[in-house]
């Protein structure tokens, strides 16, 4: 088996993942609003809704590329044959692996974004210096577990590698029925992330977090915002899937063709 192509893998995921995260930047702020302890309308309603934006275009791209890298070189140091039955099991080793690795960027940046959503009037840059300042770098990584595990969850729906629009099909219908089971996930992170340093919440215990919502709203809350969720995440397979199998592509004819 040959070595992938790291540097395809890496550009590919980093444009996927750009395109994807500012294109429906809009819905994710509608989710992470309605996700949000104070409610939906004090959290900003449809009000600034590019709010929190500069953090997300700092970190999709480094974190995107993350994720494919390690994904990709995961899955050859665990080459296994085409016809073997361990095939799934290396494509979610891989996919976890991933995940890990690209949370390690991810989770500052979302600790960021989702307070600057539901804070519009806050700048991005002054949110990331009041964190630090009161919390440390620890606080930049509120939850860490939360996200990991989600993210986990969703990756592991992706399949072997096919044509381009299959990518993008399978991403967006999957994508959509993952979307919906880890909500309550979502949601836990969510309020980890808003909750005030020094609370319970703020700890980062995800069960606690999620029983907290289930005792004050009920299944409603745990599954709060889930419908701009399935429809962000199934746009977002479409997109994401779609771009890095064609980003991909096109970089290894590029090189292809390179003396």
């Amino acid at each position: 088996m040959e070595a992938p192509d790291f540097t395809a893998s890496l550009v590919a995921g980093g444009v996927a993942g750009v395109s994807v995260d500012l294109i429906l930047f809009p819905l994710d702020t509608i989710k992470t609003r309605l996700q949000s302890p104070q409610g939906f309308s004090k959290a900003g309603g449809f009000r600034g809704i590019y709010a929190g934006v500069p953090s997300t275009a700092i970190g999709s791209f480094p974190n995107a590329a993350a994720f494919f890298l390690t994904y990709e070189y995961v899955k050859y140091l665990l080459h296994t044959d085409s016809a073997s039955h361990f095939r799934p099991l290396k494509h979610m080793l891989a996919a976890s692996a991933g995940e890990v690795v690209a949370c390690l960027i991810r989770v500052p940046s979302e600790v960021v974004k989702q307070r600057a959503q539901v804070s519009a009037s806050s700048k991005t840059l002054q949110i990331f210096y009041n964190i630090l300042s009161e919390e440390g770098i620890q606080g930049l990584y509120r939850g860490y577990k939360s996200t990991v595990l989600r993210e986990a969850l969703w990756s592991w729906r992706q399949g072997h590698v096919v044509d381009s629009w299959q990518s993008a099909v399978c991403g967006a219908f999957a994508g959509g029925f993952a979307a919906v089971i880890t909500t309550p996930l979502d949601v836990a992170k969510t309020r980890i992330m808003l909750a005030k340093a020094g609370s319970s919440t703020a700890v980062g215990n995800v069960l606690s977090a999620m029983h907290g919502v289930w005792r004050s709203q009920g299944l409603a809350g745990l599954f709060a915002g889930v419908f701009p969720r399935m429809a962000a995440i199934s746009m977002g397979g479409f997109i994401f899937l779609g771009a890095y199998d064609q980003t991909r592509s096109l970089l290894l004819q590029v090189g292809r063709k390179s003396p």
